[in-house]
């Protein structure tokens, strides 16, 4: 069953982790039953997760040849239905997880099997020239979105290649979100790639992780705000953070965010199960809606699943 395209070589591995662990120490796990209390007894907004992984250890979808530390345990979707069910969070987006590479096979049987409830992005192979095309393909298949993870090292110069434009083309000319995980070192190739393709919809993952005490690495996000169709997931507070939760050291990083893109181009997401070596699902999203004080309710909307309706139209 394979969904995409053959395994090919990667020539340069993309920045992200191949571990992906499901397991949350003490603290955390008797921490979130409290804060999922909490989330289902708040207000009406609509609550949309833009930003999961799933996967199963399963010999009908296998991991890619070149994922040799493969997660360990399931994170399947009915694990992450129940949390969804416990925290008031209505709408999911699957992306697809690194260690199946371009096999977006497991991805798209969790998408249609509950289509009430997910919607997905894909990955192609960025250093493949059939890229566009399989790209199309995925989203005939129901995909919405692609991923691409360019390391900061030489290994994600591919980025700078002639194989960026016609991807960047064929995803906007698809309607597809265009998310990138990158480190804020490769924020200015990307830059010029959106000013080249200034139709396409794109979206930093977890705020290029841009370390809370670096401004020269948070200006170089922040200077993407320019650009009128770029996003950024506010997560991973849990990992930049050096505090416990709720990681008010990264505050100041969120709320800086905030003020230069404005609420309707910023979401949250719980990046789960990659969040709970540090944080309860629940926690990820109770940072967004009870901690950051400088959110207004309406903007709080925005943040929470408005934002994410703009892109994944569930409604639709």
């Amino acid at each position: 069953m394979s969904l995409g395209l053959r395994r090919e070589p990667v020539k340069g591995k993309e920045n992200e982790t191949m571990s992906e662990t499901s397991h949350r120490d003490s603290t955390t796990a008797q921490t979130s039953e409290s804060f999922a209390s909490t989330a289902s007894t708040s207000g009406a907004a609509r609550i949309i997760d833009p930003h999961v992984h799933v996967y199963k250890h399963d010999p009908a979808f296998p991991w890619a040849p070149e994922t040799t530390n493969p997660p360990s345990g399931d994170a399947t979707p009915e694990m992450l239905l129940e949390l969804m069910a416990a925290n008031g969070v209505e709408k999911t987006v699957l992306v697809q997880h690194i260690a199946y590479r371009w096999d977006n096979s497991y991805t798209a049987f969790a998408m249609k099997k509950h289509p009430d409830r997910l919607m997905a992005v894909c990955r192609v192979n960025p250093e493949d020239p059939g890229a566009p095309d399989h790209l199309s393909r995925l989203t005939e298949d129901g995909f919405h979105g692609v991923r691409l993870s360019p390391a900061v090292d030489a290994s994600g110069d591919w980025f700078r290649g002639p194989l960026m434009d016609p991807l960047f083309q064929r995803a906007a000319d698809l309607g597809a979100p265009m998310l990138i995980l990158a480190k804020p070192d490769r924020l200015p190739d990307l830059a010029a790639l959106v000013e080249r393709h200034p139709d396409l919809d794109v979206v930093i993952d977890h705020m290029a992780d841009c370390p809370p005490d670096r401004p020269d690495q948070i200006g170089k996000l922040l200077d993407l705000a320019r650009l009128p169709r770029v996003y950024v997931k506010i997560s991973h507070t849990w990992s930049l953070s050096r505090e416990r939760y709720p990681w008010g050291d990264t505050h100041d990083l969120v709320e800086r965010v905030y003020q230069a893109f404005g609420a309707r181009r910023i979401m949250w997401s719980t990046d789960w199960p990659v969040c709970l070596r540090h944080a309860a699902y629940a926690q990820t999203l109770a940072v967004v809606r009870d901690e950051m004080r400088f959110l207004g309710a309406a903007d709080r909307e925005w943040v929470l699943g408005r934002t994410a309706l703009q892109l994944w139209p569930f409604d639709r």
